[in-house]
């Protein structure tokens, strides 16, 4: 089996020799719970679509009970200090899950509690200032997220190597502006990268079209893991790659919504 992504690839590799070691075992005797004939080894069942859209469902509503949980029980008093917390270790746990190479569904829950609560804490800002923002970026995220998964279905675009290379290049690109960025601003220093100015929209504008098009690289590792038979267990991985983008994309549509409503 091949695939363009490296990933994917040695966690493919991984699951032969766990099937290979299961194959292997077998008539061999496991002890059985009622004592009797030897049970059969344990078999690795392989990750499906449906896993990945049953463990997307659970993790969106862990995040909107969390955001919900936030937005009531956090006084307006600590909103700031909150939303910085939970976005410090959200990132934290981000990072794990992505350089991980075992599948931690505690870890991925985890990731959606915290950042449920910090998106409920940045979108009751934002509702304070712009009274129908929240909704309006709610169903401007979802809507985006069908159109692209309607185009990656009728093969309009394509995660080519070459795309999957630019696309995670950029990515990475716009994440070292966007912490360089942060840390200024915790200093009193003003770039104007998240101003309601031209600068401001425009890098909205292309964080916006790049979170879009993340979600052409997690379809494919979705298909990609699944015809590699990778365990059920990384369809959590999985699930938390399109939660990634989701999230992402929603704080940058709310910002640039936010830009047309009146001054940040």
């Amino acid at each position: 089996m091949k695939t363009t992504n490296p990933v994917l690839s040695r966690l493919g590799q991984a699951a032969e020799r766990e099937r290979a070691a299961g194959s292997a075992g077998y008539g061999q005797p496991y002890p059985s719970a009622a004592g009797g004939y030897p049970a059969a080894p344990p078999a690795v069942q392989p990750m499906t679509i449906d896993d990945v859209v049953v463990k997307t469902v659970i993790l969106l509503g862990i995040v909107g009970v969390s955001a919900a949980a936030a937005w009531n029980l956090v006084p307006d008093a600590l909103l700031g200090a909150a939303w910085i917390g939970a976005a410090i270790v959200g990132l934290v746990l981000g990072l794990i899950i992505s350089f991980s190479r075992v599948a931690n569904p505690a870890l991925v829950i985890a990731y959606a509690v915290v950042e449920g609560a910090f998106v409920g804490l940045v979108s009751k800002t934002f509702e304070s200032f712009y009274d129908g923002i929240v909704l309006q970026a709610v169903v401007a995220t979802f809507g985006v997220f069908f159109l692209m998964a309607v185009l990656y279905r009728a093969r309009v675009i394509r995660a080519t190597p070459k795309f999957a290379r630019g696309l995670i290049a950029v990515m990475a690109g716009l994440f070292a502006v966007m912490l360089v960025n942060f840390v200024l601003s915790l200093f009193g220093f003003n770039t104007g990268l998240r101003d309601g100015g031209a600068l401001g929209i425009g890098f909205s504008l292309i964080c916006i079209v790049v979170a879009s098009l993340s979600f052409i690289l997690s379809f494919n590792e979705v298909e990609e893991g699944v015809r590699l038979g990778l365990p059920q267990r990384y369809s959590w991985t999985a699930a938390f790659g399109i939660l990634v983008s989701l999230i992402w994309l929603y704080l940058e549509v709310l910002r640039l919504i936010s830009y047309f409503q009146g001054d940040d």
